[in-house]
Formats: structure tokens, C-alpha cells, sequence
């Protein structure tokens, strides 16, 4: 998939919230290796910087164009081109910090436990994913998918990203090894001014499997007709603004020491 920093940099302070409210639950003094798994244009990165100051922090992105938008950003910090799914450190880290990235790939358990079993004694793994799959604006992707001229091309679409297994199922990955595990859902519910600004959000990140398949042509009509779906789902409110809801998984677990 391609990836548009400019995009995603559109929404940089409601993307960059969930990675902030996910560090203040890292129960970390202070570390010396640290790395931030999916870092995009750095907004998360820069978080850790500031948190643990002297840290050899390392970003890591699947994106050519992210890892320039980060290394621009933060020239004094690491950045590496790298699959999460075949990520290793080459020390122990003190923490992994993984921001709206690991909803991307499959088998969930044992990736979890493969991630903290990198981790040195008393290392924490932070995560957060977007749990939005049966969200409306999801859910129209699915449908828009599956009707019109497209429909052959995007049959493989929906299962570009993984459906995130339930909470429980992250407890029981990480139980037998952790000293502690911190599990919460929140809804983020933000004011938008437009359906095209939801479908702009989306179109940085969830909806990218959707119309990167597709010609210039047919991709302008499936935006036309997902935008639709969108003002439909998310009404204006009382001010004329669309609320936005987003869900999110958090996971911060410590290993033992």
C-alpha cells in the first residue's frame, strides 16, 4: 500500500492523542532502548523523545515515505525501513511502543508474545490499535466494496488488516510471562466538519486498501459513492459538525524481571 504523510499529517493531533494517552500508562522511570514499531511521520517518536530523554530511541515503518517525513522531523533520532513481522532487535529493548500499527497484521497472539519475549527483564510493551472494524465507516467500505465495477478487484480488501481478537485473548498471550498487563477500550468521538473530512481521514489509513487497487476513474467514483455512506452514518449534529467515533484497544504490558 502507499502511504501519504501530508494526509496523514492532516489530522496529526487527534491521530497523535491515542499515542499520548497510551504512554502515560508506560510504567517506565526511565529507558535507554526504545523502539517505536510503525512510527509514521514521527508525531509518536517525537512522544518518546520527550518522555525519555537520553533514550537511543529507533523508529520503524514499512514506508519509504514515512520514515522521510520522520527523519526530517527528528534528524537526531533512528529511523529504519522494517516489517513488523519480521522485526528483531538487536538488543533488548526497555520499550516497544506500537501505535495504530499491529491491527495490520495477523495471528495476534502469538505475535504479542513473540514482541515481549524481545523485551529485557522489566520491559513494557505498549500498544494501541483501532477496534473499528464494525464501525459504520468500516463497514461501508466492506459494502461499497462489494457492489459496481470494482467488485472483482477488491475481493481481498476486507482482509488486508486483521480483526483484532478480544481483550481476553491478549490477557491470556502475555499472562504467564507478565508481571503486569493494563487492558482498556476508549471511544474517541471527534467533532469533524464534513463527511469528505471522514473520508479524508480514512483515506490515509483504513481505506487505503480500498482504492489503491483501483484506476483514477474508478477510484473517484468510489469515493463519491463511500462519501455518501459517510453522510449518512454520521449526521451533522447540532453545530453542523459530523461526530467522528473511533475506538481503540490499549495494551501495556511489563515483563517480569
Amino acid at each position: 500500500m502507499s502511504w501519504d504523510p501530508n494526509l496523514y499529517r492532516r489530522f496529526e493531533d487527534e491521530r497523535t492523542r491515542p499515542a499520548r494517552d497510551l504512554l502515560a500508562r508506560v510504567p517506565l522511570d526511565r529507558a535507554q532502548q526504545v523502539f517505536d514499531l510503525g512510527c509514521g511521520p514521527g508525531n509518536s517518536t517525537e512522544l518518546l523523545l520527550q518522555r525519555f530523554t537520553g533514550a537511543r530511541v529507533t523508529g520503524t515503518d514499512t514506508s519509504e515515505a514515512m520514515l522521510e517525513s520522520a527523519r526530517q522531523r527528528l534528524p537526531e533520532c533512528d529511523f529504519e525501513l522494517c516489517d513488523v513481522s519480521s522485526w528483531r532487535p538487536t538488543c533488548a529493548p526497555d520499550l516497544i511502543f506500537a501505535n495504530a500499527v499491529l491491527h495490520w497484521l495477523p495471528r495476534h497472539e502469538q505475535l504479542f508474545s513473540r514482541l515481549f519475549s524481545e523485551l529485557s527483564p522489566g520491559g513494557v510493551l505498549a500498544v494501541q490499535m483501532p477496534d473499528n472494524w464494525q464501525e459504520p465507516s468500516h463497514r461501508a467500505m466492506r459494502e461499497v466494496a462489494s457492489v459496481g465495477p470494482w467488485a472483482n478487484a477488491l475481493q481481498d480488501a476486507a482482509h488486508a488488516r486483521a480483526q483484532i481478537p478480544p481483550a481476553e485473548a491478549y490477557y491470556d498471550a502475555l499472562g504467564s510471562e507478565a508481571l503486569s498487563i493494563d487492558i482498556w477500550r476508549t471511544t474517541y468521538h471527534h467533532p469533524m466538519a464534513s463527511a469528505a473530512d471522514i473520508v479524508a481521514w480514512v483515506r490515509a489509513t483504513g481505506l487505503r486498501p480500498f482504492i489503491d487497487p483501483l484506476s483514477e476513474a474508478q477510484r473517484a467514483r468510489f469515493l463519491t459513492e463511500y462519501e455518501q455512506r459517510i453522510g449518512e452514518a454520521y449526521p451533522p449534529r447540532a453545530d453542523g459538525k459530523r461526530l467522528f467515533a473511533f475506538p481503540r484497544l490499549f495494551l501495556v504490558a511489563r515483563r517480569k524481571r
